[in-house]
């Protein structure tokens, strides 16, 4: 029996919060008013297990994630940012940040509440 050696694919995750201002301009609803939120992010890498048993050190993905994305967003009015920085936008504004660093990015997860978040997977 010939046993293969080949790296199992897998799914990695590393969840993030940060807290933000925003508004839509020419929305017809609450979201017209200055209010902030408790954003959960989470990103969600592709990958093989490498020889050292990792698709990436959990380490090394918080600091990229942070440097890039939360350092920028975190306690920041997004309006400045983003345009019409709705949690759709805001998650294609995080991929865009993150695809060159991490080349291996699956999803970009972001919860705008408890209750209500999008699901990223790139262009």
């Amino acid at each position: 029996m010939i046993v293969s050696k080949k790296e199992p694919e897998m799914l990695i995750a590393k969840e993030f919060t940060f807290d933000s201002a925003h508004k839509l301009p020419n929305y017809n609803g609450l979201c017209a008013n200055l209010h902030g939120h408790t954003y959960k992010l989470v990103v969600c890498l592709n990958g093989k297990i490498k020889e050292d048993g990792m698709v990436i050190d959990f380490s090394v993905l918080k600091q990229k994630v942070n440097d890039k994305v939360i350092k920028l967003l975190d306690h920041k009015f997004l309006n400045d940012l983003i345009d019409y920085p709705t949690a759709e936008n805001i998650a294609v504004w995080v991929w865009k940040r993150l695809i060159k660093e991490l080349p291996q990015l699956y999803e970009i997860s972001l919860w705008e509440t408890p209750t209500s978040h999008v699901i990223y997977r790139g262009d």
